[in-house]
Parts: C-alpha cells; structure tokens; sequence
C-alpha cells in the first residue's frame, strides 16, 4: 500500500527504512522525499514508525541523534554549526 503518493514510496519501504535505522518522519523523508512534497502522508509514517520506539534518544548517544551510514542523502544534511546558530 502507498504511504506517499507523491514519490511513490510504500509501507514496505517505510518499514524499510526504519528497520535501517530511519527512525523519525524527518529522516524518513531524508532517505525517501516521502513527506517532503504535500506532507499529507506524514501523520500515516508517524503511524508506522510508533512513538519513537527503538529510535536512540540524543542524550543517550552524547550528540545529535546519526542516521546510517548510506541512509542520508548529503544534499539534505544542515551542518550542526547552522543549527546551533540559528537557536
């Protein structure tokens, strides 16, 4: 069953995704586009992915939360110091 319409991406490949280690709709969307265009499919990837089981906490990893290695797409990655920047 499509997740996202928009790109075409599965349940299968969300669940993919968050086996892989995607554990988050912002990550999913970094290794997918799914959530990305309309955004209607987002509340159905929360859905899948539940409330966060198995995703490591930032506390817990003493930094930013890291997707796999070969899950994220480079052109989508904001380097840290922007973020810390702009808080």
């Amino acid at each position: 069953m499509y997740v996202c319409s928009c790109f075409g991406i599965t349940e299968t490949e969300v669940r993919a995704h968050a086996d892989a280690g995607a554990c988050t709709p912002r990550r999913i969307a970094s290794v997918s586009k799914a959530g990305t265009d309309c955004g209607s499919c987002v509340r159905r990837i929360q859905s899948i992915l539940g409330r966060g089981a198995g995703c490591p906490r930032r506390e817990l990893l003493g930094g930013p939360a890291e997707a796999p290695a070969g899950l994220v797409d480079e052109a989508l990655v904001v380097p840290e110091t922007v973020l810390t920047e702009a808080a």
